[in-house]
Parts: structure tokens; sequence; C-alpha cells
């Protein structure tokens, strides 16, 4: 059987930071409506990254989620929060 090359990347313990978070800002947001869609009227958040390589580079990264992606981004943060006051 034939691996797939495509893998789900693996953290453990023994992985190093490659990138520091400088700057999170977020903002809520309602889409009315697009060029290709008359009404949408779905809530979004924008959020917008800025993160630093290890040579110091800052690099911006930009995402749209809707609300319950959101919320499963913000318990996300809050578990890497509360494993890292244990380290």
């Amino acid at each position: 059987m034939e691996e797939s090359p495509f893998r789900e990347p693996v953290l453990d313990a023994k992985s190093e930071v490659t990138c520091q978070l400088v700057d999170f800002q977020w903002k809520l947001g309602m889409a009315v409506s697009s060029d290709c869609c008359r009404s949408l009227k779905y809530p979004y958040v924008a959020v917008k990254l800025k993160v630093a390589d290890p040579s110091g580079q800052v690099n911006t990264k930009s995402i749209e989620m809707t609300i319950p992606q959101f919320q499963n981004f913000y318990r996300q943060f809050k578990e890497i929060a509360a494993v890292i006051e244990t380290v």
C-alpha cells in the first residue's frame, strides 16, 4: 500500500518553536453581500497575526473564520496557554 505524501504535522514536547507571535488583532464583521452572492448575512471574525521568523523578519498572516471556527481557535489558544503555564 502506498503511503500518502500529505501528513498532519506532529508536535511533541521536543518540538521547537520556529516563529514568535508579535501581534494579534481581530475584528468582528458581517458580510451582507458580495459580487457572487446577493445576501450573505453571516457574521465572521477576521484575524491578523504578525509573526517573526528566526531571522527576525515579521510576516503578516490574515484569516477569516466563522464564529464557531473562531470559538474553536480560541479554545485551542486557551489549551496552549494552560500547557505553557505548567512548563
